[in-house]
């Protein structure tokens, strides 16, 4: 392990990741706005928001999959010295980290009828992220809301698995947005 991978994580990891868990979670739950986070310091080429959902979500017991761009060794030590989370392929994936048109969308876990939240948790990084675009409704959106998404009529056919289906979030500098499985995506 580097040296790099050492660094970087939560400086007062108590504080740090209940203000992280309570934004991540802030976020999941009013899909579509957009908020900024801090606390991680991910090596290059990885966004703070995607070091801060990895720090605050993943442990040694939420299995990983890194899309080509993000499986590099700097990335694999980060995560496993600051989180110990396992790396697996996508079909035995908790949570995925990757640009979008590197997931394999159609590989990972999306639930059963009897155990829906045995499905997978895509972090997306974006190079953009704004409030336009998609118009999103369902729980946690008063009456709409607006997302730029990288493929609508993709996140239309996850939303229709629903109570299955897969959630999204994206990630882009500092900031990031969720979508459930259950928004609507018009």
């Amino acid at each position: 392990m580097q040296r790099p991978s050492l660094t970087g994580g939560f400086r007062d990891a108590p504080k740090d990741a209940a203000f992280a868990f309570r934004a991540v979670m802030n976020t999941m739950a009013k899909p579509g706005e957009i908020n900024s986070v801090t606390g991680a310091e991910p090596p290059a080429g990885l966004s703070i928001a995607a070091g801060v959902v990895l720090l605050t979500l993943c442990d040694p017991e939420t299995p990983v999959y890194l899309a080509p761009r993000f499986d590099l060794l700097e990335v694999r030590d980060w995560i496993t010295f600051h989180t110990g989370a396992p790396f697996v392929a996508a079909s035995a994936a908790h949570f995925a980290l990757g640009t979008w048109g590197e997931l394999p969308l159609g590989d990972f876990p999306v639930g059963s009828a009897a155990y829906p939240d045995r499905s997978a948790t895509l972090i997306v990084e974006v190079d953009d992220l704004r409030s336009e675009g998609a118009t999103l409704s369902g729980p946690g959106i008063k009456d709409s809301a607006a997302l730029s998404l990288p493929d609508r009529a993709a996140i239309q056919q996850n939303a229709a698995l629903f109570p299955r289906g897969l959630d999204f979030i994206f990630t882009c500098g500092d900031r990031l947005a969720a979508l459930p499985r259950s928004t609507k995506v018009s």
